[in-house]
């Protein structure tokens, strides 16, 4: 699993901080960010939560395969 922050696209709402406080932070300017170390975070089944919690579909959690990726538009 791969966790991507499209930055360009991030409004800094935090419902990935909320979602999975474990692996998603917000940096100084309150826009979000992966907690250092964690942008494979195997171990936490809210990633997925936080991706779709993403009002505007900054987060992408791909799997190994490209076909496995899930964001706040896939539903």
């Amino acid at each position: 699993m791969h966790i991507d922050i499209d930055t360009d696209t991030c409004i800094g709402a935090g419902q990935c901080a909320l979602a999975a406080p474990a692996v998603f932070t917000q940096d100084d300017d309150g826009y979000s960010s992966l907690i250092p170390g964690r942008e494979d975070a195997t171990d936490n089944p809210m990633v997925r939560e936080a991706a779709r919690a993403c009002p505007v579909g900054a987060i992408t959690v791909t799997e190994d395969s490209p076909r496995a990726a899930v964001s706040a538009t896939d539903d």
